[in-house]
């Protein structure tokens, strides 16, 4: 299947995306630290995890804290302490997109998950 380099194409592509589809454009880059453990770049952004903000608003930029939800169909994350007012006043969690993330701590309750990032690492030596 051919890929278009037409902008409106590729957003359609990933709108219409297939649910097992949109579950690998939720990864993020791991840190120096994970990346030389797991021997892998990035992993799968998933509830538990502790990330950084390393792309975005100045207000956001930098900010270390854990995944609280993860949206699939739009693609983003909200994290505990990023909030954005409501126009009545309420704070309500900010989804910020996996890519500008990094993940500093992974959440290590899903066996499946932590035996695939170990598999990667066997695979490569």
């Amino acid at each position: 299947m051919a890929v278009s380099s037409k902008a409106r194409v590729q957003r359609k592509n990933q709108a219409n995306a297939s649910a097992h589809v949109k579950r690998k454009m939720l990864s993020a880059h791991l840190s120096d630290e994970l990346r030389a453990k797991y021997g892998v770049r990035s992993a799968r952004v998933c509830k538990g995890d502790t990330v950084i903000v390393v792309r975005g608003n100045e207000d956001i930029r930098n900010i270390e804290g854990k995944v609280l939800e993860v949206y699939t169909k739009t693609g983003r994350v909200s994290i505990e302490g990023i909030t954005i007012n409501q126009a009545d006043g309420t704070a309500t969690e900010r989804p910020i997109h996996a890519s500008n993330l990094v993940i500093t701590k992974l959440n290590t309750e899903d066996a499946w998950r932590m035996d695939s990032l170990s598999k990667n690492k066997e695979a490569k030596e």
